[in-house]
């Protein structure tokens, strides 16, 4: 027999996705679908598709065989074998087909959806374990319209972290999208976040974007000791682009004291060059390069072989960042291990690594690192 090519054994690497969201529970109409593939909140322009980009050929490619289609079938024949097989059996297919061990889920509101699949519900699609990632800005959102008073928030949110330590696998802040990283590195006072609180106005309850109280929740955070995600560079459109760079985080990555948690930094496109330096240069510090992977598409492997380049071996980890469709969740595991095989497998031709260590740092990134960090 043909001894199994690098490629095969990455193929049946075990793979935790650590950032991840659900499904949706009904199904998208056509137009809502090719949003749904995009970053984007706005049609495509008049002629054109979101479809007819990367992902949208890297989906007919990758996932139109597991809906009984052949590879690169029409995007309108797609779009109807997949109205004809319905969400609930089209997730079922291409969840389990992604080769995802574990799905750490990201519970936080995404754009006042309502109609995601729980935890449980997507575990029983998916059939393999989940765990649940907090959102920070959600948590304490939830806390103030339940009416309490400013000078009560800082305890009380304090305890609501308290209270989901035992079951959250971690936690996450979207201070990227309701600030930026460019923030006052020092720990907010709890009387100056008291006084920041009671300044928030009834839609500054509903959306925090204060930058006090985001300091708070995000120093609150890593006080836990539990892996903290921070959402870094490539997103909606309601985000500046340049102040999520992550070398921003510098100054507030120098305070934070041994005894903090683990920072998680999400995404990373286009700075997964800076990332990887600061996953160098400070020891809690990691990264992945998820969502970036699933957009790019074909492109993708240059994205996986940058994110190589610096960094620790140690540091890397596999994220998918899908959200509503489960196209996205197959694409990041498909094209995660597309292009990690064929980056290692560039060193390993060029006698610069062996087969057995290249084995060694994809189980690291596919798996090892995310069941250190996280414990689980």
């Amino acid at each position: 027999m043909t001894p199994p090519t690098l490629r095969d054994r990455i193929e049946r690497l075990p793979l935790v996705d650590h950032h991840v969201h659900s499904v949706l529970q009904r199904d998208p109409s056509d137009a809502e679908f090719e949003l749904l593939l995009t970053e984007s909140s706005l049609p495509a322009p008049a002629g054109t598709s979101h479809l007819d980009s990367q992902v949208g050929f890297a989906l007919r490619r990758h996932c139109a065989p597991l809906l009984d289609l052949p590879r690169h079938a029409e995007p309108g024949r797609y779009l109807e074998q997949r109205g004809l097989l319905g969400h609930r059996e089209v997730a079922r297919r291409l969840l389990r087909a992604s080769g995802v061990s574990a799905s750490l889920i990201d519970t936080g509101t995404v754009g006042g959806e309502t109609e995601l699949a729980t935890n449980a519900e997507f575990a029983e699609l998916a059939d393999h374990e989940v765990h649940e990632i907090v959102r920070l800005e959600s948590t304490a959102e939830e806390l103030l319209r339940s009416g309490i008073a400013a000078e009560h928030f800082p305890d009380a949110f304090r305890r609501a972290l308290d209270a989901v330590r035992g079951s959250a696998a971690g936690f996450k802040s979207i201070i990227a999208y309701r600030f930026g990283f460019d923030f006052a590195p020092q720990r907010p006072s709890d009387a100056e976040t008291v006084a920041a609180v009671d300044a928030l106005g009834p839609g500054g309850r509903e959306r925090i974007d204060d930058p006090t109280v985001l300091r708070f929740l995000l120093w609150c955070g890593v006080d836990t000791g539990l892996p903290v995600q921070l959402h870094v560079g490539y997103g909606d459109a309601d985000l500046d682009l340049w102040r999520c760079n992550p070398a921003l985080l510098m100054p507030w990555l120098r305070l934070l004291p041994d005894s903090a948690s683990p920072i998680m930094l999400l995404h990373c496109y286009p700075y997964h060059r800076e990332a990887g330096y600061l996953a160098q240069v400070f020891p809690r510090v990691y990264f992945d390069l998820g969502l970036g992977i699933n957009y790019s598409g074909a492109a993708s492997s240059a994205i996986i072989r940058e994110g190589l380049e610096l960094a620790p071996f140690g540091k890397l980890l596999y994220s998918s960042d899908a959200w509503g469709v489960p196209e996205l969740h197959l694409l990041g595991a498909r094209l995660w291990r597309r292009g990690l095989a064929i980056a290692l497998q560039e060193f390993v031709d060029a006698d610069e690594w062996s087969a057995q260590e290249a084995i060694r740092v994809a189980r690291l990134v596919c798996e090892g690192n995310a069941r250190r960090v996280y414990a689980r």
